[in-house]
C-alpha cells in the first residue's frame, strides 16, 4: 500500500458520483469536462447533464482531491492524490476510528476473530511500528 500523501484532501468523504468521476480521472490522468461526460454517457443506460459533471469537478477541487488548470479558454483537471494514496488515507481514517473506540473488549473481540493471514499481517505491522519507535527514540 502507498504511503500517506503529503497533500491530504480537506474533506475525505465522497458521494457516489464524486467517487465515479474520481475513478475516471485516475484512469485518464488529466481530463476535461467533455472527457468525463463522454465516459459516463458511454453507458447507454446513463443520463447526466454536462453541467453536473462541471459541478462535481469543481466540488472535488474544493475538497482538495483535484487541481484545476486553465489552458487558454478551457479547463483541465488532474488528481492531487493517487488511487493508492486514497486507499492509504481511507485505511488510516478507518484505523483512527477503530482506535477511537478505545474499548479493550472491542479490540479483544476483533483480535479473536482474526484468521492466520490477518495475524501474519498484524505481526508485520507490529514489526514496522517497533522499527519506527526505535528510530524515533534514537533521534
Amino acid at each position: 500500500m502507498a504511503a500517506l500523501p503529503h497533500h491530504r484532501p480537506k474533506q475525505l468523504s465522497l458521494g457516489p458520483l464524486e467517487r465515479e468521476i474520481l475513478q475516471i480521472i485516475w484512469e485518464l490522468d488529466t481530463v476535461t469536462v467533455k472527457d468525463v461526460h463522454d465516459r459516463i454517457l458511454a453507458d447507454p443506460d446513463r443520463e447526466l447533464a454536462y453541467t453536473s459533471v462541471t459541478t462535481v469537478l469543481n466540488r472535488l477541487t474544493n475538497k482538495g482531491w483535484l487541481a484545476c488548470d486553465k489552458q487558454g479558454r478551457s479547463f483541465t483537471w488532474r488528481p492531487l492524490v493517487s488511487r493508492e494514496q486514497a486507499k492509504a488515507l481511507h485505511s488510516y481514517e478507518q484505523l483512527n476510528q477503530f482506535l477511537a473506540v478505545s474499548n479493550p473488549d472491542v479490540v479483544a473481540a476483533f483480535a479473536d476473530s482474526l484468521d492466520q493471514t490477518s495475524v501474519e499481517q498484524l505481526e508485520a505491522i507490529a514489526a514496522k511500528l517497533r522499527a519506527v519507535r526505535q528510530a524515533r527514540e534514537a533521534e
